[in-house]
């Protein structure tokens, strides 16, 4: 089959690979008729996450049909349509039972490494580093998907692909990020950054009853989606643009209720702190660029919430946690529990509330995946969610 394979930083090829088989009787083989590239992909393009190696798939947002079942597979028969989410549970441990998915205990075979770094290891994730599990990803003709009596959804509707794609990560992570939020009716919830997550975020904020919403971003299309979802928005690139000023002045000078970072560990600035996180990252002094988050701290009001969706890696530097204890913030953050929100979330699609594919800007095939992460890592071509159909020829999808 083919797959879009990490061959070293900044070095992706399509490559054809071997099929995936059954190695558990839990597993499934989902042919994959739709899947995407993630904003977080462009951390392991970047080289930020560590144990990755040359040959390893990448991808962790598709959905397909059921292609063959191990023994232990009760719940899934060939020709399901099912979408599969990007954190992989068991189903049975102590966190799972909590309904926290994604600190799963079972399904990192790699835990050891996590442990190390992290102290405790969280679930395993599709095509998202040797540490995580190392299991191959999506961005292939065929996935080998574990424990699928416990994570893939099921699609018995007629909705398009396109439609119900984003329930495999970013739909789910955004509305997961605005819950975080704690939003009040009425409040004020402030989005670092427009792309996808950010979407879905500002999205899931006005559904869960935010007044207002405030998008900060520098790109003109990222912008305009966001107006029209209803949001103010804040162009940081513009001349004589001080976020915090702008925050302070749209709520009175109190602050955002609350202010969401759904940008993460390679966060862009061309103030002072942008380039002293670029020279101690390249020094390896440092591993994130934490610039929003600090932002996101600052701004904040007294004894409002700091929702974390953007992925952090490692070691962050500078970050004003005193000022996050001086004013009694909450913080909320991790790998979303996909499980808890693929099926309330459907039904939203279902019922006409919201039609995810409004995003996709780009459709794809997967030899052409590897020029298109260089363009949109580089924000070129007005990118907003590349998609992929893995079946198509070039010049077709």
């Amino acid at each position: 089959m083919k797959a879009v394979c990490w061959m070293g930083t900044g070095k992706l090829e399509t490559l054809n690979v071997p099929d995936p088989t059954l190695l558990n009787p839990h597993d499934a083989i989902i042919k994959i008729t739709r899947t995407a590239i993630c904003g977080s992909d462009l951390h392991l393009y970047d080289g930020f996450i560590p144990t990755m190696e040359a040959g390893d798939i990448l991808g962790h947002e598709f959905m397909g049909l059921i292609e063959e079942v191990g023994n232990d597979v009760t719940n899934l028969k060939r020709g399901d349509r099912v979408v599969v989410p990007f954190t992989i549970a068991c189903g049975n441990c102590l966190f799972c039972r909590k309904k926290l998915w994604s600190a799963c205990d079972n399904t990192n075979p790699n835990s050891h490494l996590m442990e190390a770094a992290y102290g405790y290891s969280g679930s395993g994730l599709f095509g998202y580093s040797h540490m995580m599990g190392g299991y191959a990803g999506g961005q292939a003709q065929y996935a080998r998907v574990p424990f699928a009596n416990v994570g893939p959804l099921k699609i018995e509707s007629d909705l398009p692909d396109e439609k119900v794609l984003f329930l495999s990560d970013i739909f789910p992570t955004g509305y997961m990020a605005a819950e975080n939020a704690q939003i009040q009716p009425g409040d004020t919830v402030a989005v670092w950054g427009c792309g996808p997550v950010g979407q879905f975020t500002i999205a899931s904020a006005f559904m869960l009853g935010a007044g207002r919403v405030i998008a900060i971003d520098r790109f003109p299309e990222r912008l305009k989606l966001a107006r029209s979802l209803g949001a103010i928005t804040v162009d940081y690139s513009e001349e004589d643009v001080n976020v915090l000023t702008a925050l302070k002045d749209l709520t009175g000078g109190i602050g955002p209720d609350a202010c969401i970072d759904a940008v993460g560990l390679e966060a862009h600035s061309t103030e002072l702190q942008g380039v002293y996180d670029k020279v101690k990252t390249s020094l390896l002094l440092e591993t994130d660029r934490p610039g929003v988050l600090r932002q996101a701290i600052q701004a904040v009001r007294k004894g409002g919430t700091v929702s974390i969706p953007g992925v952090y890696g490692g070691l962050l530097d500078k970050v004003p946690f005193g000022a996050a204890f001086g004013k009694g913030i909450t913080m909320k953050m991790g790998q979303t529990n996909m499980h808890n929100y693929m099926k309330p979330l459907l039904e939203r699609i279902e019922q006409g509330q919201i039609d995810p594919s409004y995003l996709i800007s780009h459709r794809i095939t997967l030899d052409e995946a590897p020029e298109m992460y260089k363009v949109w890592r580089d924000k070129k071509d007005n990118v907003t969610k590349i998609v992929i159909d893995p079946w198509a020829e070039k010049g077709s999808a």
